[in-house]
């Protein structure tokens, strides 16, 4: 009797790269709630909750939450940015069905698509971290104002004008890797238009034999 069928490993390797961004994503919307929530609360119960925060408990709680937090925000950050991402793709692909098309072709490419693969991975941690940093910077401005500590205005500024300059990055590299994405599917299944050769013709002889 055959025992259950085990996963391919190229399937196995793309559920596990999921997971790993989705958690990439997810931590840093994790770390902003947590900022907000340290705002809220402010610092004498804060303290009181630190010693819980440093439980096995709280650190498998902090996983799970940072895995769900990180799908919202990837679905969030990808509504957010449909209307862009629609545009770009427009310069390459006349409709949806050119495009589903393209990436059926390339899908017979092993090599082209596990290259493609991993530009969208790189394209859709841009795109969470997009969302991220602004509100990172948001989340972590409230909690810089709730506490009090020395050159507080200066931190401040300064952090707020480096999260809203990491946000711009994001958003420009998740842009350029969308675009780039876009135009390499294109020119990889683009299928070359080849004009076939005119056969030369024999020219008669003019002497006669």
């Amino acid at each position: 009797m055959t025992g259950p069928t085990q996963p391919e490993p190229p399937a196995l390797a793309a559920a596990t790269a999921m997971f790993i961004e989705v958690l990439v994503i997810g931590i840093g919307a994790l770390t902003a709630a947590v900022l907000l929530l340290i705002a809220l609360i402010g610092p004498t119960t804060t303290a009181k909750l630190a010693p819980v925060a440093g439980s096995s408990a709280a650190t498998g709680a902090a996983l799970a939450a940072a895995y769900a937090l990180g799908i919202l925000i990837d679905r969030a950050a990808d509504a957010a940015l449909t209307l862009r991402r629609r545009q770009l793709r427009t310069r390459y692909f006349a409709s949806n069905t050119a495009y589903a098309q393209a990436r059926l072709r390339l899908a017979d490419v092993p090599a082209l698509a596990a290259r493609a693969d991993y530009a969208r991975s790189r394209m859709r941690i841009c795109r969470g971290w997009t969302l991220n940093t602004l509100i990172l910077t948001l989340s972590a401005d409230l909690a810089m104002v709730r506490y009090s500590f020395e050159h507080r205005p200066l931190i401040l500024c300064t952090f707020t004008v480096l999260g809203l300059a990491t946000t711009l990055g994001f958003y420009r590299s998740w842009r350029a890797l969308t675009e780039t994405g876009y135009r390499k599917l294109a020119e990889q299944t683009t299928t070359p238009t080849v004009t076939p050769p005119v056969p030369t013709q024999t020219q008669p002889s003019s002497g006669a034999s």
